[in-house]
């Protein structure tokens, strides 16, 4: 271990000796981390802890080398065998070349297109491995670059974050990016409040305070603390810091991320088809051998002297020859095209993904999708809209025990979004417009239109009640006004500021908690507007506004009254917020905003502002909450009938959390959830996670915290699970590594969390998710039918060469031109079956099991009689060709060539013994072939003819087979081949390019082949087709079988 790393560790170990500093006081954590707040650390401290802490920086984990990844994309068993192939073709086609004193290029094409498609292989890999290390650059551009500091007893400006050592005091302002964590010291303003919702989840700005909290608090209630990344939105403070670098929360979020992203597992298409390659080597292998036996007596002859094998003869020639053969093999064996026709066919997914605006980053995310068995989803901006608005509004009636209540609807900042119900529209009685206009200027929110809709400027719940205020309107002295006039969106909100204007501000703290202004009328008269927690308002409250605007005393009872309609609102998990005001406030009756007025000096210190808001009348309150999105209900039950868990995993309180979750149907209405809601701190403290987290339904959890989310993931994983799980904060970052989908928010998201997601929802939408994993499910089903389609294609390549060898004839097809069907002919009609319409049932199946295999063993006994068909008739037609004259009322004598007898096409390599062998010349295009030297050479040479029609009836069958794919089970008659038309196209093209190696002279020569006769066409045809017929029988009898299996199911499925 180097000393740098030695360092690190040391500070790590360091940092977990070291004092809780948000459990002690100031004076005592100044002694703790021995500084002076006054003067700071001297440069010779700076310098001692800077060796023994290490600089204030992310660690910067060394990556792979591109060298490494690149190895690493070999380390594949169908690559290797590739790579086998590749680099013992190209060795035979030096050899070939030497002996015959003349390199031809045309012997290298097949070993060069493997290179090159080893070479494109590896270069996507390492492009996408290399992708992986951008949360971990993303994480790092959220810390602050400088910081001001207390040094030597004067303030430092602009020093370099990155010098920060533990111990250092450090000035915060509005605005300013926390450099590192901090234990706030001294409020410089009345109040501190930092952003850290990317950090900790919470959807609010968080008030800081300099008391100490319990040790064991966890990162939300670490209210003395401030934290590295995260932002200062009011006030400023003085601060020391207590961690810095990897001992930083942001710092153990980047060592969880660069774990989780150690831990990335295979997706389960990946690992089907690495089992699938381990099996093609064992069969290849022993296909290889029994090749090589059944021809061994071709190449090694011995003679038995006294009982002992004697006299060994080998020929070098005959057994590179049969070599060649194994490496056609290879090459038949392997789906080379494979890899491109799935990336294409992922890539077409994320199109369609992206249309339901969910935008994949990473390719195999969508396959991983479509066996989702469990959505771990957060709840705020999620399920919700996280957009607050007011649901329930409670004004006082006739008399003081006397209570109104209004729904709300609307779940949106837009004003137009929804009405109050039983409202009496330009009537408001007096109750109702102080409640509006206290609403509407005690608030510092706006509402702005932007291209995502209607957003909040400002606090979300003061936002909310500017909507509330719109939808209230205006009393009838106001005149006629709405949100539409000139798009002003908040005309209430104006028209009430041109009323009434603002002229000081009690900002909100949180020992009072409540917000107050001092506003002027028109008349000169002052009056102060309050808004805050119901029970503290009411503690300050003397008297009770009642709805025709008369005072009366606030007694007990009244108060009951409210406290009692404050609980109900509560439990309905909503945030509730009361409004009170006063009339001429003493000491501000002539305060005009003037500095110089006696009364200002009271407002610089926020100590006196309980005193000031107190004696308040009491108007009302309102309930506001972040609702659920209409749609989400829906999508929940269609996880229900999908066989997806839906497990809520929030930062949020657990009434809220609990509340939420009934209204959306993870939990019914009077469903006893005793068992099935937890805290993050419960769940970690449970004797049995793994049975809990086992429960096949709805579960939540609240109070959450990063390491929680994490556990779950890992359990859930543990029990065979496929985890979907939703993130947008810094925090989330680790688990959506960990998950096998990590979706991140496009909205609300940070930029980690979309580093670290393999998936981003670009309206932050629950729904889209289940969308996505229905894409998913339709992508994976189609996959099936193409990798189906081109194993089947390479059985009956590997049944054609195996043959071939079995009965001793000429090779029929050579690697370059099983090279051109695998990736070029096969390509366009594999991809072209990603395009079949997705069966409407998807999303009433239960997801399948991430090792189910993808070919059962009916359907590989199906490609099996499918492929030995096909390697019949490449092989049937080799030898109709050498051996008759006719097939099926077909001349084939046209070309004048010669006929042999099986005899001699079988035991061709003994042709120069046989005597008066003569072969007369025939023509195939323009070319003449004539054997008058060597008529021995018409086995190979003069093969070319055979070859060729080899070749189209393997092109043929492949594309009439590619019909066969549109449906597992059904016929062609009740999915006939038009339901894909991209299918019809595909197989066109295909056709095409057979035509253009065909009948360009160049591509010809390169792949050995010449042009056919319109009648030699009738016989490929003659030959290909039967094997639709085949495949109608095969899948009759599969659907005569598994109906007999499955009777009941249906009528199962309709009790269900």
């Amino acid at each position: 271990m180097g000393k740098g790393s030695q360092r690190k560790e040391e500070s790590r170990g360091e940092s977990r000796n070291r004092c809780p500093a948000w459990a002690k006081d100031v004076q005592e954590c100044a002694r703790n981390y021995q500084v002076d707040m006054k003067f700071g650390l001297s440069d010779g401290d700076v310098e001692k802890r800077l060796r023994k802490y290490g600089t204030n920086e992310l660690e910067k984990h060394e990556g792979r080398s591109i060298f490494g990844l690149i190895v690493d994309q070999f380390n594949d068993t169908l690559v290797r065998i590739l790579l086998a192939a590749a680099v013992i073709s190209f060795v035979l086609a030096w050899y070939e070349g030497e002996e015959d004193e003349e390199m031809e290029i045309t012997a290298f094409v097949e070993p060069l297109v493997i290179f090159l498609i080893l070479i494109v292989n590896a270069i996507v890999g390492v492009w996408q491995e290399s992708n992986a290390e951008k949360a971990l650059e993303a994480l790092k551009e959220i810390q602050s670059e400088q910081a001001t500091v207390i040094r030597n007893g004067r303030k430092v400006s602009c020093l370099p974050a990155k010098e920060l050592v533990p111990g250092d005091i450090v000035e915060l302002r509005v605005g300013d990016k926390v450099p590192a964590d901090m234990r706030v010291v001294n409020l410089v303003s009345s109040t501190l409040r930092v952003e850290q919702g990317s950090l900790t989840g919470e959807s609010e700005a968080v008030s800081k305070t300099t008391k100490p909290v319990p040790e064991a608090s966890d990162i939300q209630g670490k209210k003395c603390m401030v934290f590295s990344g995260t932002t200062v939105v009011n006030g400023n403070c003085i601060c020391m810091v207590t961690e810095t670098g990897m001992n930083t929360e942001i710092g153990k979020v980047h060592s969880q991320i660069q774990e989780a992203s150690q831990a990335e597992e295979d997706t389960p298409l990946k690992k089907k088809l690495n089992e699938f390659g381990d099996v093609l080597t064992v069969l290849i292998g022993l296909i290889c051998i029994t090749v090589w036996v059944i021809n061994v007596k071709y190449f090694l002859s011995w003679e038995f002297v006294d009982g002992w094998p004697r006299n060994f003869k080998f020929s070098f020639e005959k057994c590179t020859y049969y070599f060649e053969i194994a490496v056609a093999l290879a090459v038949a064996a392997i789906p080379e095209g494979l890899p491109a026709v799935i990336t294409t066919c992922l890539a077409l997914g994320t199109r369609k993904m992206a249309q339901k605006n969910a935008l994949v980053r990473k390719l195999p995310s969508v396959e991983t999708l479509g066996c989702t068995t469990v959505i771990c989803s957060d709840k705020t901006g999620t399920l919700t809209t996280n957009q607050m608005a007011v649901a329930k509004l409670v004004a006082t009636g006739h008399g003081p025990n006397v209570l109104r209540s209004f729904n709300v609807e609307g779940t949106t900042y837009n004003p137009l979004d929804g009405k109050i119900q039983d409202w009496p529209a330009g009537r408001m009685d007096a109750n109702l417009r102080t409640i509006a206009k206290i609403a509407a200027l005690a608030n510092d929110a706006g509402i702005e239109k932007s291209e995502k809709g209607y957003v909040a400027t400002g606090m979300p719940t003061e936002a909310a009640l500017k909507v509330l205020v719109e939808k209230m309107g205006l009393p009838n002295e106001f005149g006629s006004r709405s949100a539409t006039i000139n798009n002003d969106l908040m005309v209430c909100s104006h028209e009430w500021s041109k009323v009434e204007t603002r002229i000081a501000t009690l900002e909100f703290d949180r020992d009072r908690k409540s917000m107050g202004v001092i506003v002027s009328s028109k008349s000169g008269r002052n009056s102060l507007l309050v808004k805050g927690a119901v029970e503290n308002l009411l503690e300050r409250s003397s008297h009770l506004q009642l709805l025709d605007g008369s005072v009366v005393e606030l007694d007990n009872r009244a108060k009951t009254v409210i406290l009692n309609s404050l609980n109900e609102l509560s439990s309905s998990a909503l945030r509730v917020l009361g409004f009170a005001y006063k009339e001429d406030p003493p000491e501000f009756t002539t305060y005009n905003g003037d500095e110089d007025h006696p009364a200002h000096n009271l407002l610089l210190d926020p100590a006196n502002y309980s005193k000031i808001e107190s004696n308040l009348v009491f108007a009302g309150l309102a309930g506001l909450r972040d609702p659920p999105r209409k749609e989400v209900r829906q999508a929940i039950e269609d996880c229900r009938a999908a066989g997806i868990q839906v497990i809520v995993i929030t930062g949020d309180n657990k009434n809220t959390a609990e509340a939420i979750c009934r209204e959306i149907g993870v939990f019914g209405q009077h469903e006893d959830i005793s068992s099935r809601s937890l805290t993050g701190r419960e769940f970690m403290e449970h004797h049995d996670q793994k049975g809990h987290l086992a429960y096949k339904g709805g579960l939540l959890f609240s109070r959450a915290e990063p390491r929680h989310k994490q556990e779950i993931v890992r359990l859930l994983k543990d029990l065979g699970e496929v985890v979907a799980m939703t993130g947008d904060g810094v925090n989330d970052a680790p688990a959506l590594k960990l998950a096998d989908i990590g979706i991140a928010m496009g909205i609300a998201g940070t930029e980690v969390a979309k580093e670290a997601s393999d998936m981003v929802l670009a309206d932050d939408n629950f729904s889209t998710i289940v969308a996505a994993v229905g894409e998913g499910r339709s992508i994976y089903n189609n996959m099936k039918a193409f990798i189906r389609y081109m194993i089947s294609s390479n059985i009956g390549e590997v049944a054609s060469i195996f043959l071939t060898a079995a009965i001793g004839i000429p090779e029929g097809l050579i690697p370059v031109q099983l090279l051109w069907v695998n990736l070029v002919t096969d390509g366009p009609p594999a991809t072209a079956l990603g395009f079949n319409p997705p069966d409407k049932y998807i999303m009433k199946k239960a997801p399948r099991r991430s090792d189910d295999s993808l070919i059962s063993a009916w359907i590989l006994f199906r490609y099996l009689v499918i492929g030995l068909y096909v390697g019949m008739a490449t092989v049937g037609v080799f030898y109709i060709w050498y051996t008759h004259d006719s097939f099926l009322g077909i001349d084939l004598t046209q070309d004048g060539h010669t006929l042999v007898t099986y005899s001699q096409l079988a035991n061709w390599g003994q042709c120069k013994t046989w005597e008066n062998f003569t072969v007369n010349p025939f023509k195939a295009g323009d070319r003449l072939f004539s054997f008058d030297s060597n008529p021995c050479d018409y086995f190979q040479g003069g093969k070319v003819k055979a070859m060729t029609l080899s070749l189209s009836v393997l092109v043929a069958i492949e594309m009439f087979n590619s019909l066969n794919a549109l449906s597992e089970d059904e016929s062609l008659l009740t999915m006939p081949p038009w339901v894909n038309p991209w299918l019809l196209i595909a197989m066109c093209v295909s056709f095409g390019l057979h035509f253009l190696i065909l009948y360009v002279p160049f591509l010809a020569r390169v792949f050995g082949i010449v042009p056919l006769s319109f009648n030699e066409w009738l016989l490929v045809l003659a030959v290909a087709l039967p094997v639709i017929l085949i495949d109608e029988i095969l899948k009759f009898v599969g659907r005569v079988t598994n109906g007999s299996r499955s009777n009941p199911r249906p009528s199962k499925r309709k009790t269900e």
